[in-house]
């Protein structure tokens, strides 16, 4: 059993709408400015192994604003500046099995869920207006994990998975590469980079975004 908190240094970029009615609000941030705009959030996640039964959890919290800019259908004046912001928490539990189980090298296929608790935020300054709602859903997800250990004291680890699938959400989907490094018995520190993403729409709300950067931790096996 292992367990590895982390301080995400995530940047966000997306298309919110909080409710009908509420304005859409359209943080467009391209890939290398998702990477310099960035918040810390808290992401920890566990794993357990049994033979070649494997357990894989992780919990998320963040919360981040940003300007943007919403459109009036007005020719003359097409957008105006507004802010988007969300808060989010998911919490993603799978199972699965050790389909390789090598010296120097493992590979976990995995299937479970991710569940959400989301609250995007619209607000246009000039407009007076204001407006914020709360979403909670569970989507599906298949993973796969892979972890390198060219040496006894330094492995490589990446993680991707992918769900959704209409389910709840769109589609939701992250990935996760990190270097770790042995300091002492069962103690590692990690550095590495993350990628989340969810496009989820339901009639009350309506949130796609993209939540990346990098992230530092310490691992403590039992």
């Amino acid at each position: 059993m292992q367990v590895t908190t982390y301080v995400w240094a995530s940047g966000f970029g997306g298309t919110f709408r909080p409710g009908p009615g509420a304005p859409t609000v359209t943080i467009d941030k391209s890939f290398g400015e998702l990477i310099e705009d960035v918040d810390a959030a808290f992401f920890i996640s566990g794993l357990i192994k049994h033979d070649r039964l494997v357990v894989v959890a992780d919990l998320t919290h963040s919360s981040a604003s940003r300007g943007g800019l919403v459109p009036t259908g007005n020719p003359a004046l097409p957008v105006l500046p507004a802010e988007g912001s969300l808060r989010q928490t998911s919490a993603t539990a799978l199972v699965g099995y050790r389909a390789v189980e090598q010296t120097g090298a493992s590979l976990d296929v995995l299937v479970g869920g991710r569940a959400w608790w989301i609250r995007p935020k619209a607000a246009v300054p000039a407009l007076g207006l204001s407006t914020s709602a709360k979403a909670s859903f569970v989507d599906p997800v298949f993973g796969a994990r892979l972890n390198i250990k060219p040496s006894p004291r330094f492995s490589l680890l990446v993680y991707g998975d992918i769900g959704g699938f209409g389910a709840a959400s769109e589609v939701t989907g992250q990935a996760v590469a990190t270097a770790n490094f042995k300091i002492a018995r069962d103690i590692w520190i990690t550095g590495g980079y993350r990628y989340l993403y969810v496009d989820y729409k339901s009639g009350r709300v309506r949130t796609t975004a993209a939540l990346a950067g990098p992230l530092f931790g310490a691992t403590i096996g039992f």
